[in-house]
Parts: C-alpha cells; structure tokens; sequence
C-alpha cells in the first residue's frame, strides 16, 4: 500500500515539474506584455511620485514625438513642387514708352514692374538690402530655423505666424504662393526655399527677388522703386539711398518719408540702422559710412504718367509699330517689361494740340448743329519717315478712335499733285495701242468748267447713259492752262483729264509708290483723280515728304528703339524705295512751293510759314471733307477735317460750319490749323 501511494506521489510530482509547452508560452506572453505595459501611472509610489514620469519615459516620448515630426515633414517636403508657373503679378511688368528726348511719356500694364539683371544694381545696393533683410543669405540654405521653429509650434495652435523669413522665403512667397501668413503657407514656402536653394544660385534667387519686391508707390522691383523715389536708374544709386529703399522693404506704407511725420522719423531712424549694420557685417567701410550724414530725402511721389490727352494715341500708335515690326506676339508684349523708345517730340504734340484746340474753340458746337461731330486728325512726319508728332482727337479717354490714323476721310484735291507725278514719271496715252507721250509741266491742259472727260476712244460715259462732265470750283473756267498752273491755283478739270490719259491705275501705283496704302483705294472712275481716296493723316503727311526727300520713300515709322530686361530687341525697318526721279520730284515740289508763295497760288495762306513751304489743299467733291497738307525741309504735317455721325458714322456735309453759308465752308480749317501750329516754336 505505501508502496503504491509513493508511487503515486511521486508521479504526481514528476507531473508538476514537466508542464506542458502551452502553459509556458502562456507565461512568456504574460512576462513580456508586464514589461511593455506602460507603467503610468507608476506602481509602487505614493503621492505626487506616482504621476511623474520616469527618465525612460520621458527620452522614449521625446524621440517619439521627434521621430513622428520628422517623418510628417520628410513626407510633406517630397511631397512640396516649385511650381512651373509664377505668380501672374510676379512675371507681369509695365510697358514703358519714352518721348523722343529720352523722357518717360507713359507706363502701361496693370503692374509697375521692369526687371534689370543683377550686375546693373550696385554692390552697395545689393548689400543695403541683404544687411536688412537676410545678412546670412550667401550661407544659409534658404531658410531661417528661427522662423521654421516659430512655424513649428503654431502647428497645434494654428492661426497666424510670424515673419523672420530668409530672402529666399520672401521671394519664394512672392513668386509662388500667396501673401497670407498661415502655417500651412508659412511651411510650404520653408519647404520650397530649401529645394529653390538647390536648384539656383545666391545671385539668381536675389536678383528675382529684387525684381518681385514691393517697394511702394505702385512700383514692383527695385528698377521701378529707384525711378519711383529718386527719378534715376538703379545703377546710379549709392548705398545712401539703397538704404531707404531697403528699408521701404519692411513696410512701404510704414517708411515712404514723403507721406507722414512720423513715417520720416521712421524712415530716418531705419536708413541709419541699415548703413550702421552693413558697417557690422563688413559691407560698408566706417570711413564710407560717416560721409552718408544726411538723409537722402526721396522725391515726391510722382504723378502716375497715364494715357489722357494725346499720349494715348501716342502709346496706341507704337504699340501697332511693335506688332508689325516685332516677332513680339501680343501676348507676350502685354506681360510687359519692355521699354518702347518713339519718336514723337512731345513739344510738337503739344503745339499741335494747341492749334486744333484753337480753331475747335471758333466753333459752337451747343448753338450750331453743323459745327457738332467735328473730327479733326493731324500728323508730322520727318524727311526720313520719323513721326514727330499726332493729334488723334479730344483726348484718348474721351474718343479712343484715333482720326490721325483713321482711313475714312476722302483726300479730295490735296490728292492731284500724284497725278501730276504719275505724268511726269510715265507720261500719257492718248490712243489705244499706241506709244506713250511725255508730258511736262508746261504741257497745256484744257482748264474750262464742264469739260466732257475722254478716253482713248472717245467721250467717258456712266452707267446711266450719260457723259461724265468735270467741273471746278465755283464753276469758273481758266481756258488753256499748263499742268503746273493747274497745281498751283487748284484747277479740276485739267487733273480729272490728265489721270484719264495716264491711266488711273498707274495714278494709283504713283500714289503707292509715294507711301500710300493700297487699302486706301476706291473705284478707279473718273473721280479717282480728284481724291476718292481715303489715306490717314500720317500717310498723307508721309507721300507728300516724298517731294520733299526728292523723290525716295521712307515709310512713317512710331519706334527708334525697343529693348526688354536692359537687351535691346531688333525692330524690322521698313527699307527706303525709289518712287520717282529726283526731276520729277522737283518738278512737283515746284508747283507745290508755287501755290504757296505764288500770288496766284491757291495755298498762299501758307507763306506765313516760311519761305521754303510747299503745300496743297484739298476738298472733296461732295463737300464732306477738308485738308491741307505741307511741307518745309524739315517736317511734313497734313490735316483732315470732317464730321462724322455717331449713329451711322458716314460723314456729314461741312457746309455752313462755323456759322459760314457757301459751299466751301469749313475748307479753311485744315490750313488755319496747319499755319497756327508752323508757326509755333515749339514746333520748330
């Protein structure tokens, strides 16, 4: 029995000592699961001791939380792309067009921006606004740990952030993203600065960055802000006055001295923190530093050079030179950035406004009803094509039509003197198949009133049957006169004849050739020589300077130079061309001098101009409109005159404007217009 009962036991025993392997791995899981579990609150303390953390628990929550941090901003910095595309604002300057003496005219374009390289902007200037703004630029990676720090701890809190940023950031900031001070832009601009770094180097970044700044007073970049405040390039600033415009960088509307007290205080006391910190960092020499005594007061803000008055017509004018001497597409020059040198001379603009404004300020526009709708367009151009200068209307925001250019208004007898040339130069045929015939200006021409017109075949007929009659003004008839006699006092029918017996499609080819457009053409009928044609002011000034340049063509040109970002762009010029011989050119400033100074002549008015002048009149034969066009050696300028109605915009008759009765009212203005404005010294 005992025996057996040991035996028993010590199975028993044998038992407990062997557990099987499930009741081991559980005990296993218990033990590790009692070493991961977070012992916290802490078992065996008392009190306060039970709610601090241990040392271990504190480094392990630590570099979780900075692990996790790094993780989030890895991820978020692979996941940040520069983009391709700038900020419109960014890459959108202002077109800058400049008077022929080199002065500023106008800006045009939504932004005040024009970009310079960085070599143009002085060391002095350079360091001006590094020693403001971000001192350790050239060494630091493109971003400011103070400033990433700041942006850290407003991730739980949100909201605003500060500044601080790196020049790389604000451009970064200017460039790309928007001006809010969020976190969630504060951290996408760290993030693209650092990669921006990478890609560009120091210079690139700081000279994009000085052209993207707001330096106040509508101007972007630091090209604008130094025409903007002290009417000079920026290559010509000193570190003086590079100091106050770095210091407009903290806040234009808190350091532009001109607009408060206390803004010059302001403004005072920043210049002097600027140039005493570029001494601080080695960027300005104490000796250099004690010169800059006074502050270098900026000019007034100046006022914004818009488009009112003539200037528009101006800008309108060159901008269509650019389109069609440029391979410049108008969507790129509206980016703008480019800097339009014209050739108009802003004192003649001027006194050619004061010459229309005088004869305008004759008529009575509120008690007449024929002096209303008055359109008057005018145009000098130089010998070598150079336009001098326009006068486009009222004023370019009042009428955006430009009446210099408009091809509208018929050239009435202003036209003949091409008809005269065309003769010289191919002479006439006066049977069908036959040889041409020379004409001269003595060449005698049948001047009486209601003379049948011919072709080689006989009598000239019209549709309705009935043989075309040419007439002159006033129903006067002069008998036998010669070619130039018919220049000279203005006689009709002798031209009307004369273009038949050329042939009016050589007439027009004359009229070309002199500088007219051939969208400037009507139907060649037997009035073709009387001026049907409908040529701008500016090409009508242009043709008749070709008597004048002895018979070679230079085409009107608006633009003498363009460049863009300080490159100068190349502009295609129209090339000079032969239209008549230098006699037949003579021959015809001959007879056009002759109506002027001759007795007899029908633009003697003129003479008070100057000896030298040529010039002719011109109406049309229905009375709807009236020029003088006139030259001297050194400018031709022609001026139409019409009415136009502003329902239907066909022109309206002249007749009994300015109060006047006869039929030939209102021929008279284009030459009081045209005297008044040669004989002013402005125009000289």
């Amino acid at each position: 029995m005992l025996g057996s009962s040991d035996n028993a036991m010590g199975k028993h025993r044998k038992h407990r000592r062997k557990p099987s392997s499930g009741s081991r791995g559980m005990r296993l899981r218990r033990w590790a699961a009692a070493r991961v579990r977070l012992d916290y609150p802490r078992a065996g303390r008392r009190g306060v001791g039970r709610w601090l953390p241990s040392w271990r628990q504190i480094t392990l929550l630590f570099l979780f939380c900075l692990g996790s941090l790094t993780g989030l901003l890895s991820y978020l910095y692979l996941q940040t792309d520069i983009p391709k595309n700038l900020n419109d604002f960014a890459t959108q300057q202002d077109n800058v067009y400049y008077w022929a003496d080199g002065s500023e005219m106008a800006r045009t374009g939504p932004v005040n921006r024009q970009e310079v390289p960085l070599d143009k902007v002085p060391q002095d200037v350079q360091w001006a606004v590094l020693a403001a703004e971000n001192a350790s630029f050239y060494s630091d990676s493109g971003v400011s740990p103070s400033g990433l720090m700041r942006a850290v701890t407003r991730m739980v809190t949100g909201g605003e952030t500060q500044g601080g940023s790196t020049i790389t950031q604000q451009y970064v900031k200017n460039a790309y993203l928007n001006q809010r001070q969020t976190f969630s832009r504060k951290l996408t601009e760290m993030f693209m600065a650092i990669k921006l770094d990478d890609r560009m180097s120091k210079r690139e970044i700081l000279q994009r960055y000085l052209n993207t700044s707001w330096f106040g007073r509508g101007s972007y970049g630091i090209q604008r802000a130094a025409y903007a405040y002290y009417g000079k390039d920026v290559s010509e600033l000193n570190a003086s006055e590079g100091a106050l415009l770095a210091s407009l960088l903290k806040g234009a509307g808190t350091f532009d001295p001109t607009l408060s007290a206390k803004n010059h205080k302001r403004a005072v006391d920043r210049w002097k923190w600027v140039l005493d910190r570029m001494v601080d960092i080695g960027k300005l020499s104490r000796s250099e530093r004690a010169r800059y005594t006074s502050f270098p007061e900026p000019k007034a803000p100046p006022k914004s050079a818009g488009l009112t008055g003539q200037v528009g017509y101006l800008v309108e004018t060159a901008k269509a030179y650019v389109s069609s001497h440029t391979e410049i597409s108008d969507a790129d020059f509206d980016l703008g950035g480019y800097q339009i040198h014209t050739t108009f001379e802003k004192p003649k603009v001027q006194a050619l406004a004061k010459a229309v404004k005088k004869t305008r300020d004759t008529l009575d526009p509120e008690h007449r009803p024929e002096d209303r709708h008055v359109r008057i367009g005018a145009a000098s151009v130089a010998p070598g094509g150079a336009i001098r200068a326009l006068y486009g209307g009222p004023g370019y925001l009042e009428q955006g039509f430009n009446d210099a250019n408009a091809s509208n208004v018929p050239a009435g007898t202003s036209f003949t003197p091409f008809v005269y040339a065309a003769a010289l130069r191919d002479g006439v045929l006066l049977k069908r198949n036959g040889e041409r015939t020379p004409v001269t200006p003595s060449t005698l021409y049948d001047g009486d009133n209601k003379i049948a017109v011919h072709t080689p075949e006989g009598p000239y007929w019209d549709r309705s049957g009935k043989i075309v009659r040419a007439s002159n003004d006033g129903d006067t008839s002069y008998g036998q006169v010669s070619l130039r006699q018919a220049i000279v006092r203005s006689i009709n029918t002798p031209m009307i004849q004369l273009g038949m017996d050329v042939g009016l499609d050589r007439v027009r080819q004359a009229s070309i050739d002199a500088g007219m457009l051939p969208s400037s053409f009507g139907a060649r009928v037997p009035a073709f020589s009387l001026g049907t044609a409908t040529p701008s002011s500016i090409r009508m000034a242009s043709a008749y300077g070709t008597f004048a340049a002895e018979g070679t063509h230079y085409a009107p040109y608006s633009v003498s130079g363009l460049t863009h970002g300080g490159q100068r762009l190349e502009l295609r010029k129209d090339s000079a061309r032969r239209a008549f011989s230098p006699a037949v050119a003579a021959e015809v400033d001959e007879a056009l001098r002759g109506a002027v100074q001759s007795p007899e002549g029908a633009a003697r008015g003129a003479a008070a101009a100057g000896g030298d002048v040529a010039g002719k009149a011109g109406t049309a034969q229905d009375g709807n409109s009236a020029w003088f066009v006139g030259y001297t050696k050194k400018l031709s300028t022609a001026v139409s005159l019409s009415r136009v109605d502003p329902k239907s915009q066909e022109l309206m008759p002249l007749k009994g404007m300015g109060g006047e009765t006869t039929d030939t009212s209102g021929d008279s203005y284009p030459l009081d217009i045209w005297k008044s404005y040669m004989t002013d010294r402005a125009a000289e």
